[in-house]
């Protein structure tokens, strides 16, 4: 599985069960021909710490001006929805399978290919273990905030699913990687490394991350077995603070089981609109339902679908 926010969204590659999905903007950003706004101020970096280069530097400004866009357009909210936004159990189920039981893209093994695909239900069935890695070349202070932010959004992750997560170094198979532009150029063997069989094309998508692409997510079965068994995501590093907790929000989110988008999820970070940055009630309940017990992993999306139906009513708290 690859999964991310807005490209690339669940991409299967072949028997390792791979996700693959990314983060891209959409709306209009601003063009690089615009004012520029005041260059974002960088953490401050200790002596021991690389500087980064001109381009880490310029991406900085980019994410900073495509972030202050986005936010002048109401997007990225971070009130989880309003009375604007109000479903029912049945748009819920409905939001549910095309997110869970969907692929947007293929990897031939050659190129990342658009395709919509169905898929079967994916999640992890053993406990997550999640370790935070940063690049050289982050700065100490943003590192602390962030594996700060990360555990205390994998600790309601646990309360939502019930699923055993913690943050460890102790035998992880949940990688998370913040770097900056300098520190993926070297990514690849790690990559291969984390991911034994990763295609070059997959591989590719993430050394060589368009600027328009956000951020991403990998994942693999474990052998033998339909359930997620390693995943790894990757968050850009000169990502301004907001765009970096939606990318932390929605990748380690997808990489649970909920690879796809929809453009009918409201509110929802699983829609390609990013009108909203984190993770909110509805997707809370997309979770509820994923980790639910009467679902089992490696389902088919008709096998799925009835059982979606009932524990949609159940968590909407709709009449038994």
């Amino acid at each position: 599985m690859v999964a991310g926010r807005a490209a690339f969204p669940a991409l299967a590659a072949g028997l390792l069960g791979l996700l693959l999905a990314a983060c891209e903007p959409v709306g209009a950003p601003l063009s690089d021909d615009a004012p520029a706004p005041p260059p974002p101020v960088a953490p401050p970096q200790r002596p021991d710490t690389p500087r980064p280069s001109a381009e880490s530097d310029a991406l900085r400004v980019h994410y900073q001006r495509v972030q202050n866009d986005l936010v002048a357009q109401g997007l990225l909210r971070t009130d989880g929805g309003g009375p604007d936004t109000q479903f029912t159990d049945t748009m819920l189920a409905r939001n549910f399978v095309r997110i869970a039981m969907f692929n947007e893209y293929i990897d031939t093994g050659r190129e990342l290919r658009a395709q919509v695909n169905v898929s079967r239900l994916r999640r992890w069935d053993d406990p997550v273990r999640m370790e935070v890695e940063f690049g050289d070349t982050i700065a100490p202070a943003q590192r602390g905030e962030d594996r700060a932010a990360i555990r205390d959004y994998v600790a309601r992750l646990s309360r939502v699913t019930g699923l055993d997560m913690s943050l460890t170094s102790a035998n992880p198979n949940f990688h998370v990687f913040v770097l900056n532009e300098d520190d993926r150029a070297g990514f690849a063997p790690r990559l291969r490394q984390l991911l034994p069989g990763i295609t070059d094309s997959t591989l590719r998508a993430v050394i060589d991350l368009p600027r328009d692409t956000f951020c991403l997510v990998l994942a693999n079965s474990a052998p033998g077995r339909p359930g997620y068994g390693r995943a790894v995501a990757l968050i850009r590093g000169e990502h301004p603070d907001l765009m970096r907790m939606a990318c932390i929000h929605e990748e380690i989110a997808q990489g649970l089981g909920l690879a796809n988008d929809s453009p009918r999820a409201r509110p929802s970070i699983f829609n390609d609109d990013e009108e909203f940055g984190l993770l909110t009630y509805h997707d809370e309940l997309l979770l509820k339902i994923l980790y639910d017990d009467r679902l089992e992993t490696g389902m088919t999306a008709a096998e799925a679908a009835p059982v979606v139906r009932e524990i949609a009513r159940d968590v909407m708290g709709g009449p038994a």
